[in-house]
Parts: C-alpha cells; structure tokens; sequence
C-alpha cells in the first residue's frame, strides 16, 4: 500500500508546517549537524549558543502500551516513574526507536513534538515555564524551531509535569 506523501511548505517540516498553520510566532534555527555527535541535543545547544536548560529533547517512551511525548531539557534525563505519573499510567520504558520513528514520521535525533504523523499524548517538562522560549527539534537533524513553553504546550495538548532530572 503506498503512503500519500505528506504536505509541506517548500523548504519546510511537517512541524514547521503546523506551527505556520497555527498562526503561532516561532524561529527556525538551523546548524550543520554532525553524525559523530554524541548528543543531539547538547550539539543544537552549542551550536545555537544557548544554554542546554533552553533546548529540549523530544523522548518518545511506552506508558502502559501507550506511545507518549516527553519533552526534556537535554540537561536532564527523563524520569520515566514521573512520565508514567503524569499521564496516569503505572509503567514506562523508552519506546522501540523504530516505533518512535514510524509512528511520529521524524528520524530519531529529529522527532519533534510538532507536526507528528499520529498524535501521541505529550508531557512537557515543567522548567520550560521558567523561560521566555525554548528550542525543540524543527523535524530533522540540524534544525531547531524556537517558541514560547505555552504555545508548545497549547499546540500539543501537552500536560506540564516535572518529567526531567538531573
């Protein structure tokens, strides 16, 4: 069966897309990513010269069968007990990344929460309310869109919960 290709704007991402559909205010960031690059995240941080508690990571974990969004400072590690808790679940493990990658449509290093091919429930960790903006993943390797915590949230219907630590 053959996949419908996915619309986008000349040069855009399905989350760049879905923010510009929204209406919402946001920057693209873009840098040349390097594969040997240990942290995807702490690599956008450097590269974009902002501090590592600014840019978040998109983490896609499995609460109770379910594929669920979490959303972290790359400073921090995900608490997956927290994950499980805020979205009322007993149990999460970090998903099967090929699973992670079919069911959002983002490779992983460039899954965002935004413009996701099924919409997964999302958990934002709740440091991002103490910034003005924060980067995620724009939807590929080498490219961060920038925007305020409550336009993420809005956008994704996500629940704000302390999920990160570290």
């Amino acid at each position: 069966m053959a996949r419908k290709p996915r619309k986008q704007a000349a040069g855009g991402t399905p989350a760049t897309v879905a923010l510009t559909a929204a209406g919402t205010a946001f920057t693209v960031h873009a840098y040349d990513h390097d594969p040997a690059a240990e942290s995807y995240g702490e690599e956008a941080a450097e590269a974009l010269g902002v501090s590592p508690d600014r840019v978040f990571k998109t983490l896609v974990a499995d609460v109770d069968g379910t594929l669920t969004v979490a959303v972290v400072p790359v400073a921090c590690r995900l608490d997956l007990k927290a994950l499980a808790a805020a979205v009322g679940g007993k149990k999460a493990a970090m998903a099967d990344p090929a699973a992670a990658e079919r069911t959002t449509g983002y490779v992983r290093g460039g899954i965002s929460p935004l413009g996701q091919r099924k919409r997964l429930p999302t958990v934002l960790d709740a440091s991002a309310t103490g910034h003005a903006t924060i980067c995620v993943s724009a939807g590929r390797r080498g490219l961060e869109v920038e925007l305020s915590p409550a336009d993420l949230a809005a956008l994704t219907d996500a629940v704000l919960a302390p999920v990160g630590r570290g």
